[in-house]
């Protein structure tokens, strides 16, 4: 897998107050971007449900054993991998090439109800899906006590 460069892996932490617009800071990064972009984007929708967080990555043509996922910190959801260059030979004649390549890596900060221990991962159809469960928060006990009446 290639090494990223330093600094194109941006942190989405949407639970940090005033933090930079994720895009205007990517236009920052790579502003002269094109096809031959080293790092590829990688769409990932991010849904909360009352028992866990779950991560849709598309990752179409990109194989279980060249996708990484990793917790850093303990609580941030590292995806990364890297989606392979088609071999050519010399009598191929390419007239058009959109689909992206090269090393990818998405960073997502998780709150602190992420039980970051019991995460899931199944890569179905192009389609990577990570569950990462909530923890356990239980219902607060009750105290009651007697008042004494004076």
């Amino acid at each position: 897998m290639s090494t990223l460069t330093p600094g194109l892996d941006p942190l989405f932490d949407p639970f940090s107050v005033g933090t930079s617009s994720l895009l205007s800071d990517l236009g920052r990064r790579w502003p002269d971007r094109d096809e031959t972009t080293a790092i590829t984007q990688t769409n990932v929708d991010w849904a909360e449900t009352p028992e866990s967080h779950i991560f849709h990555t598309d990752i179409p043509g990109v194989r279980k054993n060249e996708v990484k996922v990793q917790v850093e910190d303990g609580n941030i959801l590292h995806i990364s991998g890297e989606r392979m260059k088609q071999e050519e030979t010399d009598t191929d004649t390419w007239h058009r090439v959109e689909r992206q390549r090269g090393s990818f890596l998405r960073r997502f900060k998780l709150p602190e109800n992420a039980n970051m221990e019991d995460v899931q991962c199944i890569l179905d159809h192009g389609v990577l899906t990570v569950t990462v469960p909530k923890k356990e928060t239980g219902k607060p006990a009750r105290n009651i006590r007697a008042v004494d009446i004076n």
